[in-house]
């Protein structure tokens, strides 16, 4: 079992840069695929990017490619997202979750990202 935990969310301009940290408690952090989620108001919520084990495969939703990095350190039981260049839509909660299988099993609590125009 993991406990996840997000931070750096906040309030930025359009067009401006914030990272978010996912901190994940355990020796087995390693042993899950890794994803980033958010959820704004009124609307469901929605895969943003996924990073595999050892982080040498991510997959990035068309919205945000070119502007998000997802990574990773399991030696320090954390995983990022880079976010660059963001817009008034990218206003969202944003959860990160781990699985083993083909479901995602855990999710932090989520940290709110405010992008003004």
């Amino acid at each position: 079992q993991v406990q996840l935990v997000e931070s750096g969310g906040g309030l930025v301009q359009a067009g401006g840069s914030l990272r978010l940290s996912c901190a994940a408690s355990g020796r087995t952090f390693s042993s899950y695929y890794m994803g980033w989620f958010r959820q704004s108001p009124g609307k469901e919520r929605e895969f943003v990017a996924d990073i595999s084990w050892g982080g040498g495969s991510t997959y990035y939703a068309d919205s945000v490619k070119g502007r998000f990095t997802i990574s990773r350190d399991n030696a320090k039981n954390t995983m990022y997202l880079q976010m660059n260049s963001l817009k008034p839509e990218d206003t969202a909660v944003y959860y990160c979750a781990g699985r083993k299988g083909s479901e995602y099993d855990y999710w932090g609590q989520g940290t709110q990202v405010t992008v003004s125009s």
